[in-house]
């Protein structure tokens, strides 16, 4: 495969040495590795086949002007802000809150790397190899007050590496917000990775706006590790990109975890909308959630397999999936495989998956009391939507998630 990535490039970017040496180890890794194959289990019903990354360059090392203005302008005053632009640091903002940012250009401890495995698959080397890492960090007992990261890809043909790592220390708490946006019209690569690390007794609250373009390829890995008594929310509100992936690792490491996991997206035109996820139960008494909900009109297509697995020593755990999928269109397709695969008897499981047409019931009573079709309809499909997004914690970012999901189903439900 003859691509920009190389070693060399990899190498050539600035930052401290412990850094320079991951760069050209993740890039030699990714030379010697095969690109994934929807042959495998966990990329399968994607559309990694069309995949080329010989049409894509790294994103140059220093980041071009950020233009977030109208993004930045609903955050909280208070809040931590960090703006990256094609992977790289382009603007920040310090918040009232106790959670700080430090990036490669210090020789700190780095928690860089805790959650996810060098070398997990290629994508993860190729990351590695060009990545410019941020590290936001609660320390222990203190309130991070509310963080707000916006990722914009502005750039035809550059491929960006945004890396992101939270820490709340024990006891914590802190709120953040991601924001995935570029425009239409623009072709490129996102691959971007959230490294989210909750400490004994913390709260971390996560959630991400995507909101791509529709040329935009986005694969996207958030991995999480929670500590006993912690508490972890995340998940996602999607519109956007031409195939949007997102794989959600969630590993229930301490006695008394808890992890709630939403996600509500909406695929119109020809999107792909492709999600992963893995509650790993390792810990006992250890609690996880899933709510997944996603609506598809035009020719719009979704992905959903999850996993729950339940160690042996995870005695007492409670562990539920749930994935629900509106069929707006004939044309549009959508594919819910649910799993589990537990190895303790003493344990509280579930999953559920549906696919299927707005209830007519549902539509009937509306129309009955005089709505029109039509508008029933899109009452109806705000309504499933209005429990995911009421859960995550995006803050003054919700308006704008719902203002997305209402331009979709003005193109599904004229």
């Amino acid at each position: 495969m003859n691509t920009a990535f190389t070693t060399e490039a990899a190498a050539a970017l600035a930052g401290p040495d412990w850094l320079v040496e991951r760069r050209r180890s993740a890039a030699a890794r990714f030379a010697d590795a095969e690109l994934p194959s929807a042959e495998e289990e966990v990329w399968r019903y994607s559309r990694i086949g069309d995949l080329d990354l010989s049409s894509f360059v790294p994103a140059p090392e220093h980041a071009p002007a950020a233009d977030v203005e109208s993004l930045l302008a609903v955050a909280a005053d208070d809040a931590l802000v960090v703006v990256t632009v094609d992977g790289r640091v382009a603007d920040q903002r310090a918040g009232s809150g106790a959670a700080t940012v430090a990036t490669p250009d210090a020789e700190a401890d780095s928690a860089l790397g805790a959650v996810l495995e060098a070398g997990d698959d290629a994508l993860v080397s190729l990351h590695d190899a060009f990545a410019s890492p941020v590290e936001i960090t609660v320390p222990e007992g203190a309130d991070g007050g509310d963080v707000v990261v916006v990722h914009q890809f502005p750039t035809e043909g550059v491929a960006s590496m945004p890396r992101l790592v939270i820490s709340a220390g024990q006891g914590s708490t802190v709120s953040v917000v991601e924001v995935f946006t570029s425009p239409d019209g623009v072709r490129n690569l996102s691959i971007p990775v959230t490294e989210l690390i909750v400490g004994r007794d913390a709260t971390l609250r996560h959630a991400s706006v995507q909101v791509l373009g529709d040329l935009t390829w986005q694969i996207a890995r958030v991995a999480s590790t929670v500590g006993q008594n912690g508490n972890l929310t995340s998940g996602s509100a999607a519109f956007g990109g031409d195939y949007a992936r997102l794989r959600a690792d969630t590993v229930l490491a301490g006695r008394g975890a808890h992890g709630d996991l939403f996600a509500g997206y909406f695929g119109t035109g020809s999107q792909l909308l492709d999600f992963r996820t893995f509650q790993d139960h390792v810990a006992p008494d250890t609690t996880s959630n899933l709510l997944f909900k996603g609506a598809l009109g035009e020719k719009g297509a979704s992905v959903y397999t999850g996993l729950i697995k339940i160690r042996p020593d995870a005695r007492g755990s409670l562990a539920f999936q749930t994935n629900r999928n509106l069929k707006l269109s004939d044309d549009a397709w959508a594919e819910s495989v649910p799993n589990l695969e537990i190895e303790n008897n003493e344990v509280q499981c579930s999953h559920a998956s549906t696919v299927g047409p707005v209830d007519p019931e549902q539509r009937f009573y509306l129309e009955s009391r005089g709505v029109p079709t039509g508008r029933a309809e899109r009452l109806i499909v705000k309504g499933v939507f209005d429990e995911v997004l009421d859960a995550l914690p995006l803050g003054g970012f919700e308006p704008m998630a719902r203002e997305y999901l209402d331009v979709d189903l003005e193109k599904s439900l004229p």
